[in-house]
């Protein structure tokens, strides 16, 4: 695996961790799709640092969680024009 992609997956990662940030926000962040976010972060850091990979994992499964209540607020603001 290439040093800029392990780089990329411990920066994303670190990201994640430190702003509690979504697959969505961190792909904004750093210039990349969703996918790659997810692939890197799934898959790759996985094999790069298993702890760390677990750190993410369960911020993740929190987002996931929750989007559903994020979803919700977002139509609610919308239709309320804030």
């Amino acid at each position: 695996m290439h040093t800029d992609i392990e780089e990329r997956a411990r920066d994303l990662a670190a990201y994640i961790i430190e702003n509690k940030a979504t697959v969505r926000a961190a792909a904004a962040r750093f210039g990349v799709s969703k996918s790659t976010v997810h692939k890197d972060m799934s898959e790759r850091l996985e094999q790069i640092d298993r702890a760390l990979w677990l750190r993410v994992r369960a911020i993740l499964e929190l987002n996931k969680a929750e989007r559903h209540i994020r979803g919700g607020l977002a139509t609610r603001k919308k239709y309320r024009g804030e």
